[in-house]
């Protein structure tokens, strides 16, 4: 120890650091108390940025710190969220204290750095050689960034030592860097030791030289690490305690950060908890943010893997950091492992109660940084594991400690995929979930977009085929027939009972039956009961059981969902995924399509608890999820809560719509029309009266009066024009089978449709079908019509490589890998149209980095939509609008790179604000000179995902309104302003509540309702749905991110919307397809409507899904959708084609189009009318639709007859009454009674 001297007894000195790195606190405590014993005046003081974000008086306190600080340290500071709190008492203070030193920080604090005659600049200097010193390229081969990183920065100090002046300075600034990357409690020690020894000044100035730094500890850049081991780390993974008998060996990644500051508590709990499960582990860390280096030299040996599982503890991307990732390099090396990878979180920002009283569990941040980053390198299994305890000793406090449970639970996960990867095909056993939405016998099979059964039977046969003990049926129907029908009629169930669960033996069994019975009253419940039983739907294939996963309960009695706080699943529910673990002892479960109820059960959004209903249902079993391809976020809602590893399905193939009947008759009678030169005026006015007549039997036209002459040219042109957007609209063609690559023909017209819908090309059918035939690229281009250019080529070439990857079925193998608890690679979620990197398909889907959302693509085209709605709407003979109501999903938004949030902000006129590593920080205003017109009052409703999946941006949008709120601009040029100070003055409330603009549900809800009353007909008149939607979506979420009920500010900003507005998904979803668009984009027009005292509003739909957009009336879009979808043989032919499933999906169509009649009242009665003599009136058409899905036929007619009844069309007394006979034939049919076909 340095000799004391008189000054080093008596003089003070403040040593302030200011980091993200709170792990370190206890390393920094320990310095402190040997650096007293040496110096002590000298105070150590540690204010961690992720403690004083959140919490007012540890800000005072830091605060405080550093006015008085004589030397600052400041690491780690790259989130705006940690810099601006402080960043005005770092600039205050630089050069008023000794030394100022800020490393591994954004550019905005790190240019504060001064040591000595040394300052950080942006001019180059140490400022630019850290920028490239972080700039090596991770994804080369070989390429580890960190080790670079290190090898450089112990290079340098030794590099300047010798070199006097400044040099000594920027020696001290990088052996600062040193210290603290390296940062054991000694090192920690002698980083403060160099600082006050070289810098302390003025009164303090004698302290110099009574400290003497030595020269940073150095510690393995790539090591192993366990509790047990002799100092803890080393180099080699064959001095680590073994595990005797063990059943397998565990890969984890650590921070090795962690590890040298001794606060590796998390981990430990970690390890203990898999080792006794009887697994080996093997935990390892890599200097840095790459973790590269460590999976290569203990997991991998020549190639192959060491390990049966990799769990990452880090909270991170594989490789990279908060800052920053590297997917694709991240991919290849867990591709070469090929085992399963989760990655875990530790919670850093919160403590574990807080974390565990916290509806939304993770934190925006931690949501993004560590669980959505991580999944784009194909990480699963995200869950908590650990973090600090306000239960700890003080000693404790700010170390990291494990979640007993959560631990467990992950340890179990862990050793339930290896099991899987370790057992014999023919000895596992799986279970396949199906879907019944809403609950009854034509719904049974029910997934977004695809042939359930056929595609069961494919998969079923492919698994026999690969050594499952697996009984296949002798066909597709024969496999319906048993899991649908069997002994349904019997029980009066909608499926096969393959046994009856006895309440007694539920009550015993049921760990959280008082919750339950609370609910759904006492055991076995009123749903999928006999009374004394609980029905287990399904049917087992020997080792394969099929069940169909209960409904929610609600369907019965939809007003529930109104009080959604103490939701729980049913008694039936709980106790079928409880079969499913305990009795049937399933290896895994594979839940079959898009989407099912359990990923939607009550609990967090990320992060989940033993009290989540879902982490309860599934508990530590397999869970693999086929899914869409096209639904990056309900999928990210399946992994985060439902602990899923998705398998995307691709969605059906694409083609022209084409014209049919009546249609191709107007369209030949128009060309006709076009050809007449002008002096045959005679046959013009014959054949306008006739195109005029032919227009009217197909509802574009009115029958009378005549036109005029005058008028007759326009007319013309009009209709040609609205015939040609039926023509070439873009619309699904039957339903997606796995198993089964799309044909040839399908190819050609898919890639005929992304030529067009992708790049604006249109290249001859015969150039696409000889692409598809084998021709090279230049070849097919040269028969195409089109410029043969390099970037036309390119276009070719990239249509070739879609076409290679459709040919084959990509999905039924990634089934079986995944049942052999192998990697399953991630893939973008999105459209094929716009992203063909979705294929191939077979892959776990992410949506895209939250931090980079909106993208400058979506900037510049959200800008554009918003100026098409509003030309769209002045064009419509209205005013400007002062205010908007616009609908937000998570899907649309994660699969356009966040075009609506562009949109919502162009209307606004604010734009992103990005922080120096391009991230997503915030919001700011466009200047109105730059806008060009008003600021639009925008109030957005979001979807319960984008609420879960996109926490940042809804930060961002509640700024944005805030701004707007509180800029100091003409009413009359900012309308947000204006309302807002109008309600503000009406209320006596703050500005802040006043420009709360963005709602949603509470915490754990979805959806509105309005869909579930109309779809059970449990609903009386409109105002019904209007207080149901407002209930439901009352929920404002603010610039903090937290959400306080609000109905009766939500009341008040509808009554000023003027139009409601929603971008359409994606080409295979339209308004009429599925009912969530008018749960959300009707409901709100619903709601506004009963909020203005009941004036109608317009409402719009944008179409994205084909060059530039079109904004189409609510009323026109439902109107498209019925002339190329629901009237157009090659549409509906295209659904029966697929029997029992598309009959379901006809009956969907017609049940959402009495959706819109019954939100906004703007659907033509002729839909109803043409619907009616297509589906029903056609005898061959409803007997064939009878026979392949009675329920659902029936179901057809009931809510034509329905749309009768509330008024929403009225047909004349003949129709009526054939309906009527028509409906009450299928309802006999049902109930077994045969009768002729109704006239």
């Amino acid at each position: 120890m340095q000799k004391r001297t008189s000054a080093a007894d008596t003089t003070g000195i403040r040593v302030v650091i200011v980091t993200l790195d709170n792990h370190l606190s206890s390393a920094a405590e320990r310095a402190s108390a040997t650096l007293r014993r040496e110096l002590p005046g000298l105070t150590l003081t540690l204010h961690a940025a992720t403690e004083y974000q959140a919490d007012a008086e540890a800000l005072e306190r830091c605060r405080a710190d550093i006015e008085k600080a004589d030397i600052i340290i400041a690491t780690m500071l790259f989130m705006e969220d940690h810099i601006q709190p402080v960043l005005p008492w770092l600039e205050k203070r630089r050069d008023d204290c000794d030394a100022m030193v800020v490393c591994m920080s954004a550019a905005d604090v790190s240019k504060l750095t001064r040591l000595g005659r040394f300052k950080m600049g942006e001019g180059g200097g140490a400022l630019g050689f850290l920028k490239r010193l972080r700039g090596k390229d991770s994804s080369k081969p070989g390429g580890s960034a960190g080790a670079q990183q290190m090898k450089m920065l112990r290079r340098i100090p030794k590099i300047l030592r010798f070199i006097p002046g400044t040099a000594q300075d920027v020696r001290a600034y990088f052996l600062t860097m040193q210290y603290w990357m390296a940062g054991s409690e000694e090192n920690v020690a002698n980083m403060v030791r160099l600082l006050v020894d070289r810098y302390a000044d003025g009164p303090r100035k004698g302290l110099r030289g009574a400290l003497k730094a030595a020269a940073p500890l150095e510690y393995p850049e790539v090591g192993v690490y366990h509790p047990r081991m002799k100092d803890k780390i080393g180099e080699r993974a064959d001095k680590l305690p073994t595990v005797p008998g063990a059943r397998g060996k565990v890969g984890l990644l650590v921070m090795r950060s962690y590890v040298l500051a001794g606060n590796a508590g998390h981990y430990d709990g970690v390890i203990k908890a898999i080792e006794a499960r009887g697994l080996s582990v093997v935990p390892c860390f890599a200097c840095g943010l790459d973790a590269r280096p460590a999976v290569e030299q203990f997991f991998l040996d020549h190639g192959r893997p060491t390990v049966d599982a990799v769990v990452s503890l880090t909270g991170f991307s594989l490789v990279g950091g908060p800052a920053y990732n590297d997917s694709k390099a991240a991919q290849e090396v867990l591709a070469k492992l090929d085992v399963p990878y989760l990655s875990v979180t530790p919670v850093e920002f919160q403590t574990i109660e807080q974390w565990e009283a916290n509806e939304r569990g993770l934190l925006p941040v931690e949501a993004t940084m560590m669980v959505a980053i991580p999944e784009l390198d194909g990480a699963t299994g995200s869950m908590v594991f650990g973090g600090r305890s306000v239960a700890a000793s003080d000693e404790q406090a700010r170390d990291m400690q494990p979640h007993e449970e959560r631990a467990a639970m992950l340890a179990a996960r862990v050793d339930r995929m290896i099991s899987l990867r370790k057992r014999a095909r023919a000895e596992r056993k799986i279970a396949i979930v199906l879907f019944n939405f809403p609950p009854n016998a034509g719904n049974t099979g029910t997934a977004a977009y695809l042939s359930v059964f056929a595609s069961l039977f494919n998969t079923l046969t492919a698994m026999k085929a690969a050594g499952y003990q697996v009984e296949v049926p002798e066909s597709v129907d024969a496999l319906r027939e048993r899991i649908v029908n069997g002994n349904a009629s019997r029980y009066g169930a909608h499926a096969n009972v393959h046994l009856r669960i006895p309440a007694a033996d539920h009550v015993k069994r049921e760990p959280h039956l008082a919750e339950l019975e609370k609910m759904w009253g006492p055991a076995p419940g009123k749903q999928q009961s006999d009374g004394s039983s609980i029905f287990l739907l399904g049917e087992q294939f020997g080792n394969v059981f099929v069940g169909v996963q209960p409904a929610f309960g609600y369907e019965g009695d939809p007003m529930r969902l109104l009080f959604e706080k103490g939701f729980v699943p049913t008694h039936a529910f709980t106790a079928f995924y409880r079969w499913i673990r305990e009795d049937f002892g399933a290896d895994a479960v594979l839940h079959f399509g898009t989407h099912g109820a359990l990923e939607f059960m009550p609990g967090k959004q990320a992060g989940l608890s033993a009290a989540c209903w879902p982490d309860r249902l599934i508990g530590d079993l397999p869970n693999l999820y086929l899914y869409a391809s096209n639904n990056p976020s309900e999928g990210t809602l399946a992994k985060r809560r439902g602990n899923a590893t998705l398998i995307s399905y691709l969605t059906p193939p694409i083609a022209h719509a084409g014209l049919y009947r009546g249609l191709l008759e107007l369209k030949g009678s128009i060309e006709r029309w076009r050809q007449l030169p002008p002096e045959a005026a005679a046959e013009r006015r014959e054949l306008a009266v006739l195109i005029q007549a032919q227009a009217a039997t197909v509802d574009l036209a009115q029958a009378e009066p005549a036109w005029e002459e005058a008028e007759v040219d326009q007319r013309i042109l009009a209709l040609n024009t609205a015939v040609l957007e039926l023509e070439y609209t873009l619309i699904p063609h039957g339903l997606h089978v796995i198993g089964e690559a799309a044909s040839p023909a399908e190819r050609v017209d898919l890639l005929l449709s992304v030529a067009e819908a992708t790049h604006g090309l249109k290249p001859s059918r015969e150039a696409i079908e000889a692409l598809v035939e084998g021709a090279p690229a230049d070849q097919a281009l040269a028969m195409s019509g089109l410029a043969h250019d390099e970037t036309t080529l390119a276009v070719f070439r990239e249509l070739a490589e879609t076409d290679r990857l459709l040919a084959k079925d990509h999905e039924i193998e990634a089934v079986l890998r995944a049942l052999d608890g192998r990697f399953i690679p991630p893939a973008p979620g999105g459209d094929l149209l716009r992203t063909p990197a979705i294929l191939p398909t077979g892959r776990n889907l992410h949506g895209f980095d939250p931090f980079r959302i909106p993208s400058a693509f979506a900037i510049k085209d959200g800008a554009q939509q918003a100026a098409r709605l509003l030309a769209r709407y002045v064009e419509d003979g209205n005013p400007f609008p002062e205010s908007i109501a616009l609908v937000l999903w998570g899907t649309d938004n994660l699969k356009s790179e966040g075009g609506p949030i562009a949109q919502a902000l162009a209307l606004i006129g604010a734009k992103p604000r990005y922080d120096n590593y391009g991230r997503l920080c915030g919001a700011q205003l466009i200047p109105l000179a730059e806008l060009g017109r008003p600021r639009v009052d925008v109030v957005m409703t979001l979807s319960g995902i984008f609420r879960d999946l996109l926490p940042l941006q809804i930060k961002l949008l509640a700024e944005a309104s805030y701004l707007a709120a509180t800029a100091e601009e003409p009413e009359e040029l900012n309308f947000v302003r204006k309302h807002v100070l109008a309600y503000q003055k009406a209320n006596n409330c703050d500005i802040d509540t006043a420009a709360l603009r963005v709602f949603s549900n509470a915490d754990g809800a979805y959806g509105s309702n309005v869909n579930q009353l109309i779809g059970n007909s449990r609903w009386e008149d409109e105002d019904e749905l209007a207080e149901t939607y407002t209930r439901r979506k009352c929920y404002a979420y603010g610039r903090t991110g937290g959400a306080v009920r609000q109905p009766e500010l939500l009341t008040s900003v509808l009554s000023n919307v003027q139009l409601a507005y929603q971008n359409l998904e994606s080409v295979e979803l339209g308004v009429t397809t599925i009912d969530h668009y008018f749960d959300t984009l009707g409901g709100i027009s619903r709601a506004v409507k009963r909020s203005k005292g009941g004036s109608d509003l317009p409402v719009y739909i944008g179409d994205q899904t084909r060059g530039d957009g079109v904004v189409r009336t609510l009323g026109e879009q439902v109107a498209l959708e019925t002339r190329t979808r629901m009237l157009n043989p090659k549409w509906y032919e295209g659904m029966l084609k697929h029997g029992y499933e598309g009959v379901r999906q006809i009956e969907e169509h017609v049940t959402n189009t009495m959706g819109w009649s019954a939100t906004t009242g703007q659907v033509a009665p002729w839909v109803y009318q043409q619907l009616t003599q297509t589906y029903m009136l056609d005898d061959e058409m409803r007997q064939r639709m009878a026979a392949l899905n009675p329920t659902a036929s029936a179901k057809v007619a009931n809510r034509l007859l329905e749309a009768h009844a509330r008024n929403y069309w009225n047909p004349d007394p003949e129709t009526l009454e054939a309906l009527r006979r028509a409906g009450e034939e299928l309802e006999d049919r049902l109930e077994g009674v045969g009768v002729d076909v109704a006239a």
